[in-house]
């Protein structure tokens, strides 16, 4: 059996990450299919309210077959979610989420946008969701992504007409979509960003209309066109269907693993607003999407048609003269979007038809401000084509232009390593919406510039000027940090700029239930070398701690160092929160932040620095028994709160359960979703029940009745039904159903103040009938609707108690709620 670790080492400066961020190196079908979008002047939103929600089939469709620009408006980056791949939640998870709808645009060849909104969870009506959302700057940014984009075209993924149907995120996007579409050609809405964007209107915006749930009263037949979505593109190797399973599969902390299909698929489109002038099967009907659309634009696309006719699938470089010639042309015409964003495309075909390898690398993953950092230069030619490195200079480095003036002869790099200083005043590049202090429901963004990206910028660009045929070209790339892993190669991950210094609490929050001095650890970690100066432990008022600070001395960048303080709390229940400061020699401010690094192999590498304030309470808590086994489901974080109450948790796995003696727990506790994730269930269950009956506790935390890796009748010793109801309101009233049972008792008496400042929700997927064997214990529900009163059940089997909790301790705990840890401690004394 595995000991849990009280704190997961989330960074080391020796990276092992599989992740990639390679430099394209497009095919020759990839550049012939962009020679063909550049004849198509064109442009698609999708717009819905989560990672997962777009429709994949279609965004790759538009793309790929009909050439238009096509983008995704996600609202929230998925913060609120379920992960199935990692115990991450809330803003993290909402880190992982938004790096797989990047990864997804980067397969079906779309672009990626987001509002300020962030996912507090689930909620059944847009009228709920907009007590949480501030509608107008959700709106505002709307209207500023179709103002950037200008889109000919809106797709809505839910229905404006049909509140209450789905959930409320999902209709609160349609309606804002619908109120964007009026708005953004309205110079009198949100002015303010007008110093930026101009107004623009769309044509027509469109229900992506599906009729799985039975086709709605209030669809207009007449107002819907059929695209078939199921093109195979022989360039490309695939259909479309094929490459949508591949941009859907990339969802993998949402469990959206998909397969590809072949032949005719079949997407609908409602008219919901704009001119009807439609064609059966195409959205684009009457909207010139040619280079006509420009003045002066005509003979480019002709040339560009030729160009594409004449491509020579062997050799692209031969394409690159009349390239430069349609180049010239581009740039003789009047600024305005589409020469802008056509010219941006063109340059990176003509670099792909060279076989032009640009790339800057470094050594290290962290750099900070005003330290000296190498940087590698590569600039390769695989073409017969002239081709002249003039000079490069780098963005956030205090530097010269450095001139070359190097021929770049076929096949032979040119390679130059320079050290750099990055500027004293750059800021850091963790994710911008996490910079700011954020509330319920909304991110702080305030640079209006910034809102609506899907990242943060590259810290350190490099900007090649080449010489091609005697044209300058200035193309611009990031820094990225490059190393070869042993087993898996070539990798490249995200530079990124953070403070000089981390300081990490070895808990997420802390409990006391004693007025005695407990120790807090402190890790101060260097991100760069020769650090001097203080560390202290800040303190809610009231709170004593000891010592009053402690000298630091980090000698070399990574080097790690712990501090131990002692911290009272004091007599009463009380709750706040607690924050590690480091205060370097020679400086006022002080460095509060935390880093955190998010590592899977679908995705680039995440670090990030983050707020490292922890909740900290003094609450009246007693604990009955003290070993806990824990079996990992789709990730949380239990275990490391029930060490914080003192109790001993030891992760268990298949062999553990089905060859060992669980008799040694007092009470097992089973992960979230564990049923839906955990293949061995099958097997895993019958020693579980076996537990119980000899005398075991065993609390199983919710799971979804689709997908269940068990038949839901043996999910427990009598028969129960798992459904969708939920409570989503966390200040919804929750009753009291048996007083006198046991888990209401013992150790702790429960009342209903152990049901204030819960966050997020109360609970999901409660099943909704049950063996009258079973006790409900809670019943809670939204306002409006029936009593959901299987939120919480127990049944005695045999000698020992089964518990199934849909509540969701899984965000309580890891919150510092003082409650939820009382009933938790209670769940698993049962036994006792």
């Amino acid at each position: 059996m595995k000991r849990l670790p009280l704190l997961l080492c989330l960074f080391t400066f020796l990276c092992t990450s599989v992740s990639a961020q390679i430099p394209d190196r497009p095919t020759s079908g990839e550049l012939h299919a962009g020679i063909q979008k550049l004849q198509v002047l064109g442009s698609a939103l999708y717009m819905a309210a989560h990672p997962d929600d777009e429709n994949t089939r279609l965004i790759a469709y538009l793309s790929n077959v009909e050439k238009v620009e096509t983008a995704y408006l996600s609202l929230t980056r998925g913060d609120g979610g379920q992960n199935l791949i990692a115990p991450d939640i809330r803003e993290l998870l909402g880190l992982t989420r938004t790096q797989e709808l990047l990864a997804a645009r980067r397969t079906d060849g779309g672009t990626q946008f987001f509002s300020r909104a962030n996912d507090f969870g689930y909620s059944k009506h847009p009228d709920e969701t907009f007590n949480i959302w501030d509608k107008q700057d959700v709106l505002a940014d709307a209207v500023w992504i179709i103002r950037k984009w200008r889109p000919d075209v809106i797709v809505l993924r839910f229905d404006p007409r049909a509140p209450g149907t789905t959930h409320g995120h999902h209709t609160a996007s349609a309606v804002i979509g619908m109120e964007a579409f009026d708005l953004a050609g309205d110079p009198d809405a949100f002015p303010e960003q007008l110093k930026y964007v101009e107004p623009w209107q769309p044509r027509r915006i469109y229900w992506n209309a599906y009729t799985w749930r039975g086709v709605p009263d209030h669809m207009q037949q007449d107002k819907i066109i059929k695209v078939d979505a199921g093109t195979y593109l022989p360039k490309l190797g695939e259909s479309v269907n094929e490459i949508a399973a591949r941009s859907r599969s990339q969802h993998r902390s949402q469990g959206f693993g998909s397969s590809g299909s072949r032949g005719e698929q079949i997407e609908q489109l409602e008219l919901l607003k704009g001119d009807d002038k439609d064609a059966e099967g195409d959205p684009f009907a009457n909207i010139d999407v040619s280079w006509e659309r420009i003045t002066g634009g005509k003979d480019i696309g002709l040339i560009l048609k030729e160009i594409e006719l004449g491509f020579n699938f062997d050799d692209p470089s031969a394409s690159v003269p009349d390239l430069l010639r349609v180049r010239k042309m581009m740039k003789a015409l009047p600024d305005g979007f589409w020469k802008e964003k056509k010219m941006a495309e063109l340059d990176e075909i003509i670099a792909g038809a060279l076989g032009l390898y640009l790339f800057a690398s470094t050594d290290d993953p962290i750099a900070t401000a005003g330290a000296e950092i190498e940087i590698g230069i590569e600039a390769t030619n695989r073409s017969d084509q002239p081709v002249k490195l003039v000079d490069y200079f780098v963005e956030g480095v205090s530097m010269t232009r450095a001139t070359v003036d190097s021929v770049l002869t076929k096949n032979r790099p040119f390679l130059q390593e320079t050290e750099m200083t990055i500027l004293p005043g750059l800021k850091s590049s963790t994710p911008y919406w996490l910079k700011a202090p954020w509330k319920l429901g909304m991110y702080t963004v305030e640079d209006q510039e910034i809102r609506g990206r899907g990242e943060s910028e590259d810290p350190l660009v490099v900007n090649f000027i080449v010489d091609i045929a005697g044209e300058r070209f200035t193309y611009r790339r990031p820094v990225r940090h490059s190393f070869t892993d042993r087993v898996m190669g070539e990798q490249v991950q995200p530079l990124e700029i953070m403070p000089p210094v981390f300081a990490e609490l070895d808990k997420s929050s802390y409990l006391f239930t004693e007025s005695k001095p407990t120790p807090v650890r402190i890790k101060v970690t260097a991100a760069q070398a020769d650090l001097k100066g203080t560390v202290e432990l800040c303190t809610p008022e009231g709170w004593k701690v000891t010592p009053e600070k402690t000298e630091v001395m980090l000698k070399r960048k990574g080097e790690e160092q712990y501090f131990e303080f002692m911290l009272t709390p004091p007599a009463g229940q009380e709750q706040g929160m607690i924050v590690p400061l480091v205060k370097l020699a020679g400086q006022e401010d002080g460095y509060t932040r935390k880093l955190i690094k998010i590592d899977h192999d679908h995705i680039p590498v995440q670090l990030a620095d983050l707020d490292a304030s922890a909740p900290v309470a003094k609450l009246d808590l007693k604990i009955a028994g003290k070993n806990i086994g824990y079996l990992p489901g789709a990730g949380d974080a239990i275990p490391e709160a029930l060490t914080n109450i003192g109790f001993s948790v030891t992760e268990i796995d298949k062999q553990d359960i089905t060859t060992g003696d669980l008799s040694g727990f007092d009470a097992i506790v089973v992960g979230i979703r564990a049923y839906n994730t955990n293949a061995d269930m099958a097997n895993i269950q019958p020693r579980f029940m076996d537990y119980v009956k000899k005398g075991g506790t065993l609390v199983i935390q919710y799971n979804t009745s689709r997908g269940l890796t068990i038949p839901m009748t043996e999910l427990g010793p009598y028969p129960m039904q798992l459904s969708r109801d939920r409570t989503t309101v966390e200040e919804a009233e929750v009753r009291i159903l048996a007083p006198d049972h046991p888990v209401l008792n013992y150790p702790n008496k429960i009342t209903s103040k152990d049901f204030e400042g819960w966050v997020q929700e109360r609970g999901l997927y409660f099943p909704s009938s049950w063996d009258k064997r079973y006790t409900p214990i809670l019943s809670s529900n939204d306002p409006g609707e029936e009593p959901h009163d299987g939120g919480m059940l127990v049944a005695e089997y045999g000698e020992g108690h089964y518990v199934y909790t849909g509540y969701s301790f899984f965000r309580e705990l890891p919150a510092g709620v003082p409650g939820a840890y009382r009933l938790f401690a209670n769940l698993v004394g049962l036994g006792n």
